[in-house]
């Protein structure tokens, strides 16, 4: 549990490197990063996202889920490194080339060997790249408003529709890189892992989303703050809030029965990043 933290903490402290050259080579997503309805467009968007692999799995088209997985890491790991790699000056006019070959042959390595390794190491990438991006392209507010209608909207999902358990099932069992695992002992193999109802489970698992959105809140407050840059008290308050909510998280985890995670992680990064704003005194802009 003490390894899924550092993860956590890595993402966002790569998300917080990545932010910049990111910032600088224009990638926002949004002209108008302060637009609150930029959240209820990315609710909208995970809806959407939810309704159709629901779909998929009950109409046994899971090749289709696969296939937008598979797209979408390919597509985030390409930014990944063409912003990493706007950073060496030696390599100008070969960022479009040399990410291709890195973000497809990085994609290609977890498709043929999808090992808890291979999985985590891509995860981080996937994480904190996405993180950087949609951080960047929301202000605060946007940010603070979409943080607390996903943790409605994953406590519904998790305890009251129950939805989002059969979601994960569902995709877990096509061992798809959209999670963390952290094997319990030496030896263990994500490739032989048996997800079958009732099957003890020999690895600790978390899905990306519970580290990329307070993850969100961290990156916009390092570049939409006034006197904001990589670490400041909101900064790492958001931080240190994250971690407060996933050790509370972990302590219902280890009952054995399925937690919405956002609910713990997200109120603790926008408690922790209010704090923050408190002791410092900074404008949210």
């Amino acid at each position: 549990m003490i390894t899924m933290a550092g993860l956590i903490l890595l993402v966002q402290a790569l998300a917080l490197f990545m932010a910049t050259p990111m910032e600088i080579n224009e990638m926002q997503a949004f002209e108008d990063p302060t637009q609150v309805s930029h959240s209820i467009y990315y609710i909208g968007l995970i809806l959407a996202f939810t309704v159709l692999v629901l779909i998929a799995i009950k109409k046994n088209m899971t090749w289709l889920i696969s296939l937008f997985i598979y797209f979408a890491v390919l597509s985030t790991l390409y930014y990944v490194f063409f912003a990493l790699l706007t950073l060496f000056p030696s390599l100008a006019g070969l960022e479009v080339l040399v990410s291709t070959l890195l973000s497809a042959g990085l994609t290609v390595l977890l498709y043929k060997y999808p090992e808890w390794y291979v999985i985590d190491i891509v995860g981080i990438c996937i994480a904190s790249g996405v993180s950087a991006l949609l951080g960047i392209s929301m202000s605060v507010i946007p940010v603070v408003v979409l943080l607390l209608l996903l943790a409605i909207y994953d406590a519904l999902s998790v305890y009251k529709t129950k939805h989002m358990i059969t979601l994960a099932e569902g995709v877990m069992d096509l061992k798809l890189p959209i999670l963390f695992v952290i094997p319990k002992q030496r030896g263990y193999s994500f490739l032989k892992e048996n997800f079958a109802e009732g099957e003890k489970r020999e690895a600790f698992f978390m899905g990306l989303g519970d580290a990329v959105m307070p993850t969100l809140l961290v990156v916009s407050a390092s570049i939409f703050m006034e006197n904001g840059g990589p670490i400041t008290y909101p900064v790492l308050g958001a931080m240190l809030g994250t971690l407060a909510g996933y050790f509370a998280l972990s302590i219902l985890v280890m009952k054995g029965k399925p937690q919405a995670g956002l609910p713990f992680l997200n109120s603790g990064a926008i408690l922790g990043f209010f704090a923050g704003v408190f002791v410092s005194g900074s404008a949210i802009m």
